[in-house]
């Protein structure tokens, strides 16, 4: 709660302090404009006119005697272009200034002329300006009646045009002359009139100014508390505020209430604050006032030179400005000095005649405190019976300043002032909340912007960079057709001498594969056609052979087609004709044509293809691929050794087709060079050679039937190759094998 209080104290003395900044601008940038228009040897304008008169307006709260100069300085210019609105403003400015110091005859001529421009003009706003002044000063003659008369007249021109700030003005100095004449309740009734209009306003200066009325109102009710608190609320106002005069009656009133509890130590600080700046702004009104009071501190204290000296002063001001309340508080503060030096001669002089100008001014609170010291004078010449009837009427009128009706209005009044205090609090609250939303609206709007800006900065720089980066990537479009012509070019060349490495090495192939596999069928039939020169053989031997002779041309024959095949298929023009075909028929062809051979070194060839497995291939690809397998496996088996031929699904595409033995095996190192390049083929279990491209060749085939082949081999107990064959469809038609 604490935290709170504090916060809110501190915000509202910075807002009061920006309040005095913007103000002070405001003087500063009219003192700027009025002073070059002064310097200049232009003929007056209205325009300067009207800001050298409001430039003495903003003045008079600080130092009325710069108010003067400017009133007479536009006063001047007006009267020489004959601008009547201009002539009567520099009146009404002059006419505050003189009577603020006392010069009362000078200010009435003054006003009157205004009053009649005012009027002649129709300016309503003027002339209940002018009216308002006019009964300031009444007030402060003690003039109740005319002073009233001018504040009625200003009110009614406010009411009618709904000028709510200058309404609150009328009804506080309305409660002032009111005041002045003792009664406080009718006093009241106009100063509550004010305050609430000034909260509902929130017009910090007007709030200050009915504050203080009601703690002197307080003050003369004796409750001292109650009116410093108001007192202390107006001081908050008026302190971030350029009006020093405001601030310094209120260090006067303060001073009065430490006065009035007797703590006379600090009474006199508060008025020696209140008289310097009175003296600064050559305020004689303050400086009566603070002159007595500092006369009644110093007499309390005992130091009657002093209290004499002070009192003096102000008596010798308030006679020659014929201010008739501070004269009376004057003479009055004589008697009380003289009645504690028991001087009672001189007391009873000055309490007569403080008496009797307190009789003419009105006010309750002077008239108790003449009744009061003059009870005591007579008291002191030993007239009891007439000392008797002053102190009766002291009781009368302490009673008329502390009655109920005034304390039960100050309460109602409070009890409203605490409502209008807490509807203002939630109204200042709803504004800071608006004027919250309305910085974040802004605070959005700038971030907006900044983004935006950013953007707008991102999307150039993107502009700025997509071209450059065109033009770049034009400048790399034409290095790489460039390289890529000098890479064509690599590329043809690189491409000529692959296709010369490949004809070296399909023709290293070709020589290879006819040295491999038409050595045995050609060197039979040397044999047995050198049997058949020697006449070794009989017919009947011969008759024998022929059929197996004949098998043997009918295998190299089909060789040969098989050969010229793969010679085709190493073309660029090869074409796969692949079609479906019973795997089964292809792998019995190739296991009779080398039973005969498997049976010679003592190896068991098994073939154990179902008969109702179809493969997608070219037929002649895959017979190939078998033969070689089959001889290699044979070549590496020995006696007792086993091949098997076998098919089987791998998935749903593929058949997986293997050929096992149990031969020799392969190591590690063979496995991983055998389908990569040309190997040194090693000899089998009977000596038999080969070119190490039988692998080579076989991969190559597999491969553009759309398969894959691979090996798993153990050195010393036999080696699988499987190759994979896509599924085929049921065909009718059985592949015709010899």
């Amino acid at each position: 709660m604490k935290l709170r209080i504090y916060l809110t104290l501190a915000l509202l003395l910075i807002t009061i302090t920006c309040f005095g900044f913007v103000n002070r601008g405001r003087v500063d940038s009219l003192k700027t404009l009025v002073t070059s228009s002064l310097k200049s040897q232009s003929a007056p304008d209205t325009l300067n006119i009207n800001r050298l008169n409001a430039l003495a307006g903003n003045y008079f709260d600080s130092n009325p005697d710069s108010t003067l100069y400017y009133a007479k300085k536009g006063l001047a210019l007006s009267r020489k272009i004959n601008y009547k609105a201009g002539i009567a403003d520099g009146l009404v400015q002059t006419a505050h200034a003189n009577y603020f110091k006392g010069k009362f005859t000078q200010a009435e001529r003054e006003f009157d002329e205004a009053i009649l421009i005012y009027k002649k003009l129709n300016d309503n706003t003027g002339l209940s300006n002018c009216y308002m002044l006019y009964g300031r000063m009444y007030n402060l003659l003690a003039n109740y009646s005319a002073a009233l008369n001018y504040l009625n007249l200003a009110l009614d021109l406010n009411k009618k045009y709904k000028n709510e700030a200058y309404e609150s003005d009328c009804y506080k100095n309305i409660g002032i002359v009111y005041y002045s004449e003792g009664q406080l309740s009718t006093a009241l009734d106009y100063y509550y009139k004010a305050l609430f209009i000034a909260l509902k306003l929130h017009n910090k200066a007007f709030m200050a100014a009915d504050y203080n009325d009601i703690g002197v109102v307080l003050q003369s009710m004796e409750l001292y508390p109650k009116a410093l608190e108001y007192y202390k609320k107006s001081l908050k106002l008026f302190a971030g505020t350029k009006d020093l005069n405001g601030v310094g009656t209120i260090y006067e009133n303060i001073g009065e209430v430490m006065l009035s509890q007797k703590n006379y130590d600090r009474a006199i600080v508060y008025c020696t604050k209140s008289i310097n700046i009175a003296k600064k702004q050559d305020d004689k009104d303050g400086m009566m006032s603070d002159y007595t009071d500092l006369g009644l501190c110093y007499g309390h204290k005992g130091q009657f030179a002093k209290a004499i000296s002070n009192l003096d002063t102000s008596l010798q001001i308030s006679s020659k400005y014929k201010n008739v309340y501070n004269e009376a508080c004057t003479l009055i503060g004589f008697g009380t000095v003289y009645n504690m030096q028991k001087d009672y001669k001189n007391a009873f002089k000055y309490a007569m005649e403080g008496q009797s100008m307190a009789i003419k001014l009105g006010n309750l609170s002077v008239r108790s405190n003449a009744a009061l010291q003059l009870n005591k004078t007579l008291a002191g010449l030993g007239r009891f019976d007439d000392a008797y009837k002053l102190l009766r009427q002291y009781i009368e009128l302490k009673d008329s300043l502390n009655n109920n009706e005034s304390i039960q209005k100050l309460t109602s009044y409070n009890l409203e002032l605490n409502f209008a205090n807490k509807q203002h609090q939630f109204a200042q609250q709803q504004r800071d909340r608006d004027i919250l939303y309305q910085q974040r609206i802004k605070q959005q709007r700038l971030i907006n912007t900044i983004f935006f800006v950013i953007i707008l900065g991102m999307i150039t720089i993107s502009v700025v960079y997509y071209r450059q980066k065109r033009k770049q990537q034009k400048i790399n479009l034409m290095l790489e057709e460039k390289n890529r012509e000098v890479l064509e070019q690599k590329t043809s060349i690189d491409d000529q001498a692959q296709k010369l490495n490949d004809l070296n090495t399909l023709k290293d192939r070709l020589i290879s594969v006819l040295a491999h596999d038409l050595r045995a069928p050609l060197s039979t039939l040397r044999g047995l056609f050198s049997l058949l020169q020697d006449d070794t053989i009989s017919h009947q031997q011969l008759l024998d052979m022929i059929p197996g002779v004949l098998k043997k041309l009918e295998y190299t024959s089909d060789f040969l087609d098989t050969l010229l095949f793969w010679i085709n298929s190493q073309m660029d023009n090869f074409e796969n004709s692949a079609k479906s075909f019973y795997v089964k028929d292809i792998v019995a062809f190739e296991a009779e044509s080398y039973h005969e051979q498997a049976g010679l070194k003592g190896i068991t060839l098994i073939d154990s293809v179902a008969d109702d497995i179809i493969a997608s291939a070219d037929p002649n690809s895959i017979r190939i691929v078998i033969r070689n397998l089959i001889t290699n496996a044979i070549k590496f088996s020995g006696e007792n050794d086993t091949i098997e031929i076998s098919a089987k699904h791998q998935d749903k595409q593929n058949y997986v087709i293997t050929v096992r033995d149990t031969g020799t095996g392969m190591s590690e190192e063979q496995l991983n060079k055998l389908f990569k390049s040309k190997v040194d083929s090693k000899t089998g279990t009977n000596n038999e050679s080969g070119t190490g491209m039988g692998m080579l060749f076989c991969k190559d085939l597999v491969e553009k039937c759309s398969g894959r082949i691979w090996v798993t081999s153990t050195p010393g107990q036999g080696t699988s190759f499987s190759f994979t064959v896509p599924l085929g469809m049921i065909n009718e038609t059985r592949l015709e094998v010899a």
